[in-house]
């Protein structure tokens, strides 16, 4: 199993950029299920989540492949088996989205349960409920979701998606790709906004799907008799330049960010730019860097366009260092806080009570041996050990790839000292 050795402190400054969108390229694939013929997705990145969604997709007896320019091929001409088995689906909490496409174009599908990082409990019930609406019969069996369309398929109706954490991304995912399908006119209120539920939304529009209202909670679908196969470059990935944008700020460097859509990301620029962060857009991306002192900040994490949940283990990193007293609450995964003993560990004085944690700013950190919880955290770590002071040890670092590309290769080349190294020891 690997770890990381990162030697501390390091500036970071250069040139980096951020791949594809993995939260956007894993329903996108799940898309291509509703067009028979091969799909190609453009700026896909290789992660171990689109490899794991790559494996479900070949029990689903859908071939996939990188074709010679690295855009990844889904070949759905047929769809042999619509069952999502647990050992590949426990894996991966985005593997659920499978279950509204192949429920429209099936008529019929089983799918486990879904899997993912230990970040605490996220229901499916909404994904259900959405799908019942448009007529699906549903039922739970030994671990299984079972469903099924009525004769005659699926049918358009006004869904409202909320919950108590706001709305689902997935969710919205699911049912917008069933509706496209369906007879009739869906529409879904409350609908999540994220920029990755917008691309898979531009995606089965240019497939042939007629949705209106993407970017809004009110999203219309009137439904068509079929989708057609077509060639799609998803969005950079807004959490991956999130991260770096952090990099940039914890470490007091300055990076030009590559790929990456400012715009879709005004809640993070607004809390680093309050933390004494300087941003300036680029044509392409953005210039980060901090001269001064980081200062404390309150961030409480929100639906988009509010803070996303996905960052706030890595600004932890970084206002753990600020001069001054600050505070996170989070309101999407209220557990989510799996990161705060290990950054404890490194000299942080951070105090977690319900959903919120508090953070008096310390004036260093200090290498420890550490243990990555899920993905977010991960990064958070990583963050942490290149402002620490010392070499920190980072294991079980399996999480930071299913969600970043080569990260340390990416750093390295900006001024970071990471090594990636094989172990057998038993605190892996």
């Amino acid at each position: 199993m690997d770890i990381f050795e990162i030697d501390g402190p390091v500036r970071l400054s250069g040139t980096i950029d951020v791949a594809g969108s993995k939260n956007a390229t894993l329903p996108i694939m799940a898309g291509a299920l509703l067009a028979a013929g091969k799909t190609v997705i453009e700026n896909a990145p290789n992660l171990a989540d689109i490899a794991s969604f790559q494996t479900i997709m070949h029990s689903l007896g859908v071939p996939t492949s990188r074709d010679e320019n690295g855009g990844l091929v889904i070949d759905a001409t047929t769809v042999e088996r619509p069952v999502g088995e647990y050992d590949l689906v426990r894996k991966m909490r985005a593997s659920i989205c499978i279950l509204g496409p192949l429920l429209t174009r099936c008529g019929q599908v089983k799918v486990s349960m879904p899997g993912g990082c230990a970040i605490g409990d996220r229901p499916v019930d909404i994904h259900l409920r959405g799908l019942k609406e448009l007529g699906a019969q549903i039922h739970l069996e030994n671990g299984y979701i079972v469903a099924s369309a009525p004769p005659g398929g699926l049918r358009g109706k006004q869904i409202f998606l909320g919950g108590p954490f706001g709305s689902t991304v997935l969710g919205t995912d699911n049912v917008m790709m069933a509706a496209c399908l369906a007879k009739g006119t869906t529409v879904i209120e409350s609908a999540a906004c994220e920029p990755e539920v917008s691309d898979l939304a531009n995606f089965l529009n240019q497939m042939g799907a007629k949705i209106t209202g993407i970017g809004s909670p009110r999203l219309v679908i009137e439904g068509v008799k079929e989708l057609r196969p077509i060639r799609y470059k998803v969005i950079g990935d807004r959490i991956e330049a999130g991260t770096f944008m952090v990099a940039a700020g914890i470490t007091g460097g300055n990076l030009h960010i590559r790929n990456c859509n400012i715009n879709d990301m005004v809640a993070v620029a607004d809390r680093l730019n309050n933390m004494g962060v300087d941003i300036e857009p680029a044509i392409d991306g953005c210039v980060v860097s901090r001269e001064g002192p980081i200062l404390p900040a309150d961030i409480t994490t929100q639906p988009y366009p509010g803070f996303p949940t996905d960052l706030q283990a890595q600004f932890m990193a970084m206002l753990a260092l600020a001069r001054g007293n600050s505070v996170i609450t989070e309101k999407i995964y209220p557990d989510r806080f799996l990161h705060v003993a290990e950054l404890n560990r490194m000299g942080a004085n951070l105090r977690k009570e319900g959903p919120s944690v508090f953070i008096p700013g310390v004036d260093r950190l200090i290498a420890a041996p550490i243990m990555a919880s899920d993905l977010r955290a991960s990064a958070a770590l990583v963050l942490a050990g290149m402002a620490a002071y010392g070499t920190t040890v980072i294991n079980r670092v399996y999480h930071i790839d299913r969600g970043y590309e080569k990260i340390e290769e990416k750093l390295n080349l900006v001024g970071a000292r990471i090594r990636r190294k094989n172990t057998t020891s038993k605190a892996d």
